[in-house]
């Protein structure tokens, strides 16, 4: 598979990045790319340093004529989110992605093909590598950790990068030109519960949501796809309102910026018809509700052994009830972008287990102002319910500048190129250029990239004549940068 992916046009991007993804890179596990990406600056013999978070920075001379321009650093992110479907046997920390052809996509064998943003990766190491391309002075800037924390970003200290431009290829449109994105803070919400014994005329069940598509809670969450812990919590609540029910353990979602496609729950019923036909009905209700952006859903209740102990009821009311006030998806579309989702919310991460329970959150948006609006309204739902909720890992959003040198440059060129006009947009995915912008403010920034389907999910999918459009287009960019 990986010598079929190596034939593909432009080769010198699809065979670095079939070498990237022979390298496990999951996000706050990135020794082994950061020591592949060292070794791969030494060997060109081009400048090389790491700094004291773990950023790889390469720096190449210009090619002959091209000395006169500004220096343009080349950014992307090197971790991985490492999503996988239920059946897939798969060790992120130790295997190296499986990819295959499927038309004009590559994928991957049940996990994250890691095109995010591995493909912009792959596009600086064929630009640092090459001989015979046009180009300024190049600052090549991998940054760690981008998916789970943007601490790469946010520990890259003032006075480090010297170019004047910088690229960063880490969106997922072709067709556009993002000049801002939303800003982000982890919501997390836990609390302590008694645990009581099981009553014995109780019977055991395992519920299951599962085959959702799942996908970036940025880039996807107006798409209206079901989120797997909203959908078990609605399950569960529902089932308490006509039916002793009693909640030994939850186990749904994963990442905070991916949307969870799974969820499983361990309960003790008081199993009777009346149960049994309100479940059905319930779940055909819900599969009604989704069948046009969730067509492969799954919900399934499966006997299995009484549970030992359960939640006590107070707490168990309070959970449910907690979680299904607490907003989840779309919150605010924005006045000043056509069709561009200003403030949203992930309900991510639900975890109940052995008297302890986590939820996790990621509230994004493009506003400062909205975005804390929105986590302090989450925040008071599930105070309401018993819980206590930290802030953490706040970032910044980018505002857009619309008379960017930079910007006019990359609009002219799609425009030679291509024939027609590139979108210029703002995205609500968070991006690393807002961070970056705070040590340097100076720096003028533009995103772009190739086509990129189904980013977080295992339906990751990257368009290959995408990739030979986007290599053209960034050609005609380094080739025509500002002077």
């Amino acid at each position: 598979m990986s010598k079929d992916i190596r034939e593909l046009e432009p080769k010198a991007v699809w065979n670095k990045f079939a070498d990237l993804n022979a390298v496990p890179r999951p996000s706050k596990k990135e020794e082994r790319v950061i020591q592949f990406m060292l070794d791969f600056g030494a060997s060109l013999q081009l400048e090389t340093l790491k700094d004291e978070v773990g950023n790889v920075i390469i720096r190449k001379p210009a090619t002959p004529g091209l000395e006169n321009k500004k220096m343009v650093t080349l950014q992307s992110h090197l971790d991985m989110v490492h999503q996988k479907n239920n059946d897939t046997i798969f060790d992120f920390d130790t295997q190296g992605i499986q990819m295959y052809i499927d038309g004009d996509w590559v994928r991957a064998q049940g996990t994250t093909l890691g095109a995010d943003n591995g493909m912009g990766v792959a596009t600086i190491m064929a630009l640092l590598e090459s001989t015979d391309i046009p180009h300024p002075a190049l600052e090549a800037l991998f940054t760690i950790d981008e998916e789970t924390g943007m601490t790469g970003a946010m520990g890259l200290k003032g006075g480090v990068l010297q170019g004047d431009i910088l690229l960063n290829l880490d969106t997922e449109e072709d067709d556009e030109i993002d000049i801002g994105c939303a800003g982000g803070v982890d919501i997390t919400a836990r609390r302590i519960y008694e645990l009581e014994p099981v009553q014995a005329n109780f019977t055991g069940y395992k519920v299951t949501v599962k085959g959702l598509n799942g996908g970036h809670s940025g880039m996807d969450i107006h798409r209206g796809l079901g989120n797997a812990n909203k959908i078990m919590n609605r399950l569960l609540y529902n089932i308490s309102l006509h039916t002793d029910l009693a909640i030994s353990e939850i186990d749904g979602g994963s990442l905070r910026n991916a949307i969870p496609r799974e969820s499983n729950a361990i309960v003790a019923v008081k199993v009777t018809d009346e149960f049994l036909a309100n479940f059905e009905k319930l779940v055909n209700t819900i599969k009604s509700e989704l069948k046009v952006t969730e067509p492969n859903l799954i919900i399934s209740l499966t006997e299995v052994a009484l549970p030992e102990n359960v939640m006590e009821k107070e707490a168990q009311q309070k959970m449910l009830r907690g979680i299904y006030t607490a907003h989840n998806g779309v919150y605010a579309m924005s006045a000043s972008m056509a069709d561009l989702v200003e403030t949203s919310n992930n309900i991510a991460r639900v975890i109940v287990k052995d008297g302890a329970i986590k939820i996790g959150c990621l509230t994004r948006s493009s506003v400062n102002s909205g975005k804390m609006d929105l986590a302090n309204a989450l925040k008071s739902a599930f105070e309401l319910a018993d819980f206590k909720v930290d802030f953490s890992g706040e970032y910044p959003g980018w505002n857009p500048n619309p008379d960017s040198a930079i910007l006019k440059v990359l609009s002219a060129q799609y425009k030679t190129v291509f024939g027609t006009d590139a979108k210029v947009v703002a995205c609500h995915a968070g991006l690393e250029c807002g961070i970056l912008g705070q040590n340097y403010p100076d720096m003028d920034m533009i995103s772009f990239g190739p086509t990129i389907k189904g980013a977080h999910s295992p339906d990751e999918r990257v368009s290959i004549s995408s990739v030979q459009k986007f290599w053209k287009f960034t050609l005609e960019v380094l080739k025509n940068s500002p002077a």
